[in-house]
């Protein structure tokens, strides 16, 4: 494809955003990429490889931080791949067109921005409510809450490898539930390990069956680098409340015309 600006300057401002917030990078960058006119199965390919090459330097700086808890992101991990492989291979299976399943991705990507505009919305009143039943049962029990963990894990792969959203707000958001007394920074470290070889196992399952444009993925690139590095900078410094509600009400909007 051509060399276009607005792709560039997309990827700088939901780089920036991504950094601001920490709102997922797929449920922003896949509707402006349909919005473009770039196929489904096309979008959500190159979005996988474009979360995971911008969230491996989240991975370095939350590490030296000590904001990874590495069990968590490996008992996710142990259902998200192999959702993510299960998934690949039933998409490589189906002996269809690719018309249908661009439709199908299309349908699956409205329902995760709706649940993710959901998430960001009522996130903060999730977490209370999350910490307010921090002694129930499957907290205190290990074996239960790593059996949840995977269960998690196995969601958000076929969620995530179907529409390249829900590894970062939906994933965040689940954690709340499960590890309510884990600090905020250690849940959205956590999230983003574990979003990266999830995303990567997606992304390259998705380029094997040629749903990948590496010129698109470089313009992409290319603006959310930088965006995300000064978006990390002004994180904290900026009230991010408004933007946030703003973000979820664009999405749901977005999620709902997909669908309906």
């Amino acid at each position: 494809m051509d060399f276009q600006i607005g792709l560039v300057i997309a990827g700088l401002a939901v780089g920036f955003i991504v950094g601001l917030t920490g709102v997922g990078g797929g449920s922003l960058m896949t509707p402006i990429l349909l919005w473009f006119g770039i196929p489904p199965t096309t979008a959500v390919g190159t979005d996988l490889l474009y979360a995971a090459f911008t969230k491996m330097g989240g991975i370095y700086v939350h590490h030296k931080k000590k904001n990874i808890n590495w069990t968590i992101t490996a008992w996710l991990s142990l259902g998200s791949v192999p959702a993510a492989l299960a998934t690949l291979w039933i998409l490589h299976s189906i002996k269809t067109d690719i018309t249908a399943i661009n439709t199908v991705i299309k349908y699956s990507l409205g329902w995760a921005l709706l649940m993710t505009s959901i998430a960001v919305l009522f996130k903060k009143k999730l977490l209370n409510f999350s910490q307010k039943h921090s002694g129930d049962k499957f907290h205190s029990e290990s074996k239960t809450q790593n059996l949840l963990t995977v269960a998690i894990g196995i969601l958000l792969g076929a969620t995530v490898t179907l529409t390249s959203i829900g590894a970062g707000a939906l994933g965040t958001v689940t954690l709340f539930f499960l590890y309510p007394l884990l600090a905020t920074p250690k849940l959205v470290g956590t999230e983003i390990a574990h979003a990266v070889p999830l995303t990567l196992v997606a992304g390259l399952g998705h380029a094997t069956m040629g749903n990948l444009d590496l010129e698109l993925l470089g313009q992409l690139l290319l603006g959310s680098l930088p965006g995300i590095y000064v978006g990390s900078m002004m994180s904290g410094k900026v009230p991010d409340l408004y933007l946030r509600n703003a973000i979820a009400i664009m999405l749901f909007f977005v999620g709902y015309k997909l669908v309906f």
